[in-house]
């Protein structure tokens, strides 16, 4: 009887212990073993896919992650964006934003890039292989690129994303020749360096450009707000912020602004067909968690004349580490050559350091599960 007892006792303890086992692993089910590859790319860029597909011809067989909406954005960054691209060579008669992504994406699996549509969410650049993770990927690799880019800085008022690519922009440089723009009234928010830079730029095709500043002085350097001031095609609007756009028609492109004076708040009519917002831009680096050296504004630093971090296998391409051009050309990281104020500025190209470093380590007969 007293063997029955026991046997009872141990049999429902057996059972209790195997349905908490059970309801564990159903609710934190084991995560898979880590891919394993030489050469792993974050971001979804021209820079990230240009690093996949010198990197996939030079048989590294990366593994790239290409983000799920990473900072609001689809896959292929900044110029999805976008509409019409005219100033990218080989393509006369210009390309939309999404259409050139989906050739550089196209291109990268062509040669052999192992892509995932995930979100990378935490690295470890303390030990090699380096880890990086998303929520139910990860990878260990012997070198990585970041070129996770950055997201231009938009301002949030009624209208403001209905006119997105209908007349409000955030790259002059990119949008500013755009036919509805020539021979118009246009408008530039902000008060730095960029600002002052974007308003000059658009002259050449706008026929007046209104400056909207939140103070009464501009924080830019004092050159470039000598240039602005002395450039008769512009016009400063001191002390006001937009407060919305409104559009030509029912279905019309972008007919105006709806301007405040924060000092009598009144609110006067502006009456552009172009908006640009100059107001910067975040780099997307806070998943990097602090372990690799950054700028004060967040922008990955690299050594001069090269794509290497302050992480020996760690480079970095593209808007991540430029805060200067922010251009899919410069950002591609080709052999392209910039010539600015007299001063020649060569575009490294991180893949080709990944190989080198890779080579150096002796690291290339790996192999990617």
């Amino acid at each position: 009887m007293r063997f029955c007892c026991k046997l009872f006792t141990l049999l429902k303890r057996s059972k209790t212990l195997t349905t908490s086992a059970t309801a564990a692993m159903e609710s934190d089910p084991p995560r898979p073993s880590p891919l394993r590859t030489r050469l792993c790319i974050i971001g979804s860029g021209p820079a990230a896919h240009t690093a996949a597909i010198y990197a996939a011809r030079a048989e590294l067989k990366p593994i790239l992650f290409e983000g799920w909406m990473a900072n609001d954005i689809a896959a292929g960054g900044q110029l999805t964006t976008t509409t019409d691209v005219e100033n990218f060579p080989g393509f006369p008669d210009g390309i939309l934003g999404l259409d050139l992504m989906d050739r550089c994406r196209a291109q990268s699996l062509r040669f052999g890039t192992k892509i995932f549509s995930e979100t990378v969410t935490k690295v470890d650049f303390t030990r090699t292989p380096f880890k990086v993770s998303s929520d139910s990927t990860s990878v260990e690799a012997d070198a990585v690129v970041v070129a996770t880019g950055a997201v231009a800085r938009r301002l949030t008022f009624p209208g403001s994303k209905e006119y997105w690519n209908r007349g409000i922009s955030a790259c002059a440089v990119c949008d500013g020749a755009a036919p509805i723009f020539r021979q118009k009234h246009l408008a530039v928010v902000g008060g730095g360096d960029s600002a002052m830079e974007e308003a000059n730029f658009l002259t050449k095709y706008g026929s007046k450009v209104f400056i909207v500043h939140r103070r009464d002085a501009f924080r830019a350097s004092k050159i470039m707000q000598g240039r602005v001031m002395a450039n008769p095609k512009i016009e400063v609007v001191w002390d006001s912020v937009v407060v919305e756009a409104y559009g030509e028609g029912e279905r019309g492109p972008l007919g105006g602004l709806k301007v405040k004076n924060l000092k009598s708040g009144e609110v006067s009519d502006l009456k552009v067909s172009g908006l640009f917002f100059a107001i910067g831009h975040q780099p997307a680096t806070k998943f990097l968690d602090g372990q690799l050296e950054l700028d004060s504004d967040g922008y990955v630093l690299t050594k001069p004349g090269t794509t290497q971090t302050s992480v020996r296998g760690v480079f970095a391409a593209g808007d991540v580490q430029d805060k200067k051009f922010r251009q899919a050309i410069t950002a591609a990281g080709t052999v392209w050559v910039w010539f600015i104020d007299h001063e020649v500025y060569p575009r490294c190209m991180a893949a080709l350091e990944a190989e080198h470093y890779l080579q150096e380590i002796g690291a290339q007969e790996g192999k990617t599960n």
